[in-house]
């Protein structure tokens, strides 16, 4: 690969990577939202707004796993981590500080929007090393056994998998710290998980695209063919 496909699968990995972040930061800053939202009158689905970006990071893992490899994914995972602790301590910092006189949004407004933030982080944070670990480890065992074939099988399996751990484990420990009630745990976890893998289908020909265009332009050929730089 030449020194100008290097700066470009260089530019087009932090991209990816900051889409990630975004995705992962925004969704646990808006948690506390639950919407209703029946797409066509099919199913009424009652779910948090958090849960709206985090498609979008199984989506980056999977493009990433599987042009760049393993290594590069967990990276993306950890850099997502870090992201997510340092919004945490901005949060808490910004509680402390007393709102002045005339902000338009008074300590205990601000105390009402982010003041289970820490906790539903923490939760966050469990589920989502847990499975974004597991979408990694099961995407690239499945890229073993098939030997590299049948992309959707690979992106499916590992998604669905890894999305019903987090969907789980979250509502869980948001049930058990008392910040959601659990009669609702059935409801919430069956709607998250339900939405998870529709979208999990509908981004299935977004990382054929996206694959196929950048391994033709990188020229990866043949099984295990990954982006080093």
């Amino acid at each position: 690969m030449d020194i100008q496909k290097k700066i470009v699968a260089e530019r087009l990995y932090l991209i990816l990577a900051a889409l990630f972040v975004a995705a992962l930061v925004t969704g646990n800053l808006i948690f506390q939202k639950f919407i209703s939202w029946n797409p066509f009158g099919l199913y009424e689905f009652q779910l948090s707004a958090g849960i709206l970006p985090y498609p979008v990071t199984f989506l980056v893992t999977d493009i990433i796993s599987e042009v760049y490899g393993k290594k590069r994914a967990q990276r993306v995972v950890l850099a997502g981590l870090f992201a997510s602790l340092f919004m945490l301590l901005i949060i808490v910092v910004s509680s402390l500080a007393p709102a002045a006189e005339w902000s338009p949004v008074s300590d205990v407004e601000f105390s009402k929007v982010f003041g289970f933030t820490f906790i539903a982080v923490a939760a966050s944070m469990a589920a989502y090393l847990i499975a974004q670990l597991v979408d990694v480890q099961i995407f690239h065992f499945w890229k073993r056994v098939t030997k590299g074939k049948h992309l959707w099988f690979r992106n499916n399996a590992s998604t669905f998998s890894s999305q019903f751990i987090d969907t789980f484990t979250v509502l869980f420990l948001l049930c058990s710290f008392g910040v959601i009630e659990w009669q609702f745990f059935g409801t919430l976890l069956l709607n998250g998980f339900l939405f998870k893998v529709m979208f999990a289908a509908i981004d299935t020909p977004v990382v054929y695209v996206v694959v196929y265009w950048m391994r033709r332009y990188f020229g990866l050929k043949g099984y295990g063919a990954e982006i080093n730089f």
